[in-house]
C-alpha cells in the first residue's frame, strides 16, 4: 500500500466529514426584496399561510389594505378606504377584520367590505382564536380588548386591561397573554370569563415592550422590548423570568416558529435578532440579520419558514418641533416587502 497516497486521502475524507454539520447549518438571511410602492405609514403584517396572502395595512389619506401573494408577492387585490393598522383572517369561514376605526369586516375570497363595527377605543393590535371563532381587537384607548364572533361579526365581550395592549398570544388552554407597553407588564386573561387573573410585572428587566411570541407547548413567551434593547423570555404558567437576551434597538414584533424553536424580532435600527430555545430552560442569541433600516415589525410563513418585514427608503429627517415626535419622511414609491430565511 502506497502510504504517501492513503494520506492525503485520508485527511481529505476527514476534512469534508469535518465541514458537513458546518455546511448543513445554514444561516438565516434576505432572500429577496420585492419593491410594490403605495403610500401611507404601516404597522403590523398578517401572513395567511394556508390561503396564501398577506395583508399589509397603509394608513393616511389614501389608506388601504393591500393584498399580496405569499408566493410571488405581486399584488392580488387590496380593500380600498380601509385606514387601520393591520388585519386578522379566518380561514375556516372567510372572513377577515381589519383594525379600522371603526373595524371593517371583509370576505376574505372577493375582499368585498361585509360591514363595519364600531367596537370603540382607538383599534390596534389583534388576534386570532380559530377553535373559538373569536378575533380579539386590541386598543391603546378602553375598552383595551373587543371580543368578536368573526362568523358574524357580533361583540361577545370587552375588556379593561388598565394598560396599552400591543402583541398578545394564546396558549390553547383558555389563557391569553398581552404586553401592556405602557405598564412594562404582562396581561394574563381568562379567555372564558374575559377577566384579567395576573399581571407579570417585567419592569425590572426592561419595557416599552411591543412584541409577544409564545411556544405554546413549553408555556415559553418571548417579550421583545424598546427600553433596553433586549427579549424577556418567561415561564408563562408563573410569570418567572428564565433568561434576558440582547436585541437591537426599537423592536416592533416577535414571531416564534415551533418547527426550529426560534423566536424573531425585528427592530427598527435594521437588525433581525434570532433566538434560540435549545430547551425549555436554555436560549441563546443564534444570529443577528442585517435588514434595511426601518423593517420593525414581521409575520412568519408557517409553511416556508420564512420571516417577512416591510420597510422604506426615508429622506432626511426635518428639524425637531416642541411636543411633536420627529420622523424622516417616506419616499414615494419605494416601499418594500423584505423575505427572510434560508
Amino acid at each position: 500500500m502506497n502510504l504517501r497516497i492513503v494520506r492525503p486521502v485520508l485527511a481529505l475524507a476527514i476534512l469534508v466529514t469535518t465541514a458537513l454539520p458546518l455546511m448543513a447549518h445554514a444561516q438565516y438571511k434576505v432572500l429577496n426584496t420585492y419593491t410594490v410602492g403605495n403610500d401611507g405609514g404601516w404597522d403590523y403584517l398578517t401572513a395567511d399561510s394556508t390561503a396564501r396572502r398577506l395583508y399589509v395595512a397603509r394608513s393616511g389619506p389614501q389608506g388601504a389594505l393591500y393584498v399580496y401573494s405569499l408566493d410571488t408577492f405581486a399584488q392580488v387585490g387590496k380593500i380600498d378606504g380601509v385606514n387601520g393598522h393591520g388585519a386578522v383572517i379566518d380561514d375556516s369561514n372567510h372572513h377577515g377584520f381589519a383594525t379600522s376605526n371603526p373595524v371593517t369586516m371583509f370576505d376574505a375570497d372577493t375582499l368585498k367590505v361585509i360591514k363595519t363595527i364600531d367596537t370603540g377605543g382607538r383599534p390596534d393590535g389583534f388576534l386570532l382564536d380559530p377553535v373559538a371563532h373569536r378575533a380579539y381587537i386590541l386598543s391603546h384607548a378602553v375598552p383595551n380588548v373587543t371580543v368578536l364572533n368573526t362568523a358574524d361579526g357580533s361583540i361577545v365581550g370587552k375588556l379593561d386591561l388598565g394598560g396599552e395592549p400591543e402583541q398578545s398570544q394564546l396558549d390553547g388552554h383558555g389563557h391569553m397573554y398581552t404586553n401592556l407597553e405602557d405598564k412594562d407588564a404582562i396581561a394574563v386573561i381568562d379567555t372564558n370569563s374575559l377577566k384579567v387573573i395576573n399581571r407579570y410585572d417585567i419592569s425590572s428587566k426592561g419595557g416599552g415592550c411591543a412584541g409577544l411570541a409564545m411556544d405554546t407547548k413549553n408555556g415559553i413567551l418571548f417579550a421583545s422590548c424598546r427600553d433596553k434593547h433586549n427579549m424577556i423570555i418567561l415561564n408563562a404558567a408563573d410569570g418567572k423570568v428564565l433568561d434576558v437576551l440582547p436585541s437591537g434597538v426599537g423592536s416592533d414584533g416577535v414571531s416564534f416558529n415551533p418547527k426550529t424553536m426560534e423566536a424573531f424580532s425585528t427592530q427598527g435600527d435594521g437588525t433581525l435578532t434570532i433566538v434560540k430555545e435549545n430547551s425549555p430552560t436554555s436560549f441563546a442569541v443564534e444570529q443577528t440579520v442585517a435588514t434595511p433600516p426601518g423593517a420593525r415589525t414581521n409575520t412568519l410563513d408557517l409553511k416556508t419558514g420564512h420571516l417577512i418585514t416591510v420597510t422604506s427608503a426615508f429622506g432626511p429627517l426635518p428639524p425637531p418641533q416642541p411636543g411633536k415626535r420627529t420622523r424622516a419622511p417616506m419616499l414615494p414609491g419605494t416601499f418594500k416587502i423584505i423575505v427572510i430565511g434560508k
